[in-house]
């Protein structure tokens, strides 16, 4: 199959390398990739993941303290069954780890009320949100800008928005949840093997060959779930249909942090113009002194090897210049920290998941465009179901290449 292919020097290293095995091996150990290799063990599946990093880490899609997960899934339907079940399957993993993986603080989703104004793909997205409220039973407010700025006395709006409001919106804790997954599929028998890159993949009569920088593995079957390093490794199947995009992270402290607490303020969407870029989103000060707001990019394309990983305090002050004045009150023009995180996105938004063109053991896999986290744990087992059976109990058609 296309991919990377180690040098000859390595490829010489490597033919003399005891082979491990296993059935199923899981590429790239990030949201989807922990949640795969978690159900999978979970099911007495013999499997192995691997990462080039020790994940959680800073380098891919996976981290920033942060995620936002609502059920009102306003990029389609489709995404109803994955987010309902992940909240589930976070709670599990709660109570069988104690970790502290996903608070619920309720969720705002502001747009302007005669603008189309579209997000992650989808148009009219906070109508969409409703809609999906109402055909799902999701508890949901339409709330009018007077409303939402009594509520919210920290929100500044124009006066000509709409907005919902969700109670069973709030944050997942994404190094907490990678971390969770990866030590209980450990717990159950898999095999977690990090800094270790994958040098290629290469599928030869029902058996996929995995060429490491440490060693081979043998599998009958695999998952690459390798996020901004996909196309490397799954070649122009992928590479055609994906863009990374490098994202910024930003956490500004508060004049008053009691204002911003998770008791008193919600996460949020908000989407103030007819742009992509017209857009900020942001969360409570958990740490009681900082909240964190970004907003999303997609202009310029890069990859996850040769992205520009810091961010300048003029590149701070930009974004708060922008996007965060005349909108919050109490938030200073200095942020207090940033980081740089990566979305891989497709042309639609929507998520990959399907096997390889011409291979029967090989799937790659992409919750990708900016809105995969809330979905993983969900997508992580309906994965794991189909690769073992061929089915899975959510369906997962409308993520095929085709």
């Amino acid at each position: 199959m296309e991919g990377v292919s180690p040098p000859p020097s390595a490829r010489a290293t490597l033919a003399s390398m005891k082979i491990d095995t296993a059935d199923v091996a899981v590429i790239g150990l990030g949201a989807v990739g922990s949640a795969v290799l978690y159900q999978l063990a979970r099911r007495g599946v013999r499997a192995v993941g691997l990462d080039r990093f020790a994940p959680p880490h800073m380098m891919g899609s996976s981290h920033g303290e942060s995620r936002i997960t609502r059920l009102t899934a306003g990029e389609g339907e489709i995404y109803v069954p994955l987010v309902r079940r992940s909240h589930e399957i976070w709670r599990e993993l709660e109570a069988a780890t104690g970790a502290s993986l996903m608070r619920t603080t309720g969720g705002l989703f502001i747009a302007p009320a005669k603008s189309a104004a579209k997000h992650h793909g989808a148009a009219n997205f906070v109508a969409a949100s409703a809609e999906i409220a109402r055909r799902f039973d999701i508890p949901y407010e339409m709330l009018s800008p007077d409303e939402v700025m009594r509520r919210y006395p920290q929100m500044v709006l124009r006066g000509d928005e709409v907005a919902i409001h969700e109670p069973s919106a709030g944050t997942l804790f994404p190094e907490a949840c990678v971390r969770a997954q990866l030590s209980e599929a450990q717990r159950l028998g898999a095999m977690v093997r990090t800094d270790e890159p994958v040098l290629g993949v290469t599928e030869t009569s029902g058996v996929v060959r995995i060429e490491t920088a440490h060693g081979v593995i043998e599998a009958g079957q695999a998952v690459i779930t390798a996020g901004p390093w996909i196309a490397a490794l799954a070649g122009s199947a992928m590479a055609e249909r994906t863009r990374v995009y490098r994202q910024v992270l930003q956490w500004f402290p508060c004049d008053d942090p009691t204002a911003f607490a998770p008791e008193r303020f919600p996460v949020f969407i908000w989407m103030y113009g007819q742009h992509d870029s017209d857009y900020l989103y942001g969360f409570p000060a958990f740490d009681g002194r900082d909240i964190k707001l970004a907003t999303e990019f997609f202009e310029v394309p890069t990859t996850a090897d040769t992205v520009n990983r810091s961010v300048t305090p003029a590149e701070s002050r930009a974004m708060h210049d922008r996007h965060v004045a005349g909108r919050l009150n109490g938030v200073p023009r200095e942020a207090s920290r940033a980081q740089v995180c990566l979305y891989t996105v497709t042309p639609d938004s929507r998520f990959i998941v399907d096997r390889l063109p011409g291979h029967d053991c090989v799937a790659a896999v992409s919750a990708c465009s900016g809105h995969g986290f809330k979905h993983s744990a969900g997508l992580g087992e309906a994965i794991a179901q189909w690769v073992l059976t061929g089915a899975s109990a959510i369906d997962l058609a409308p993520f095929r290449l085709s």
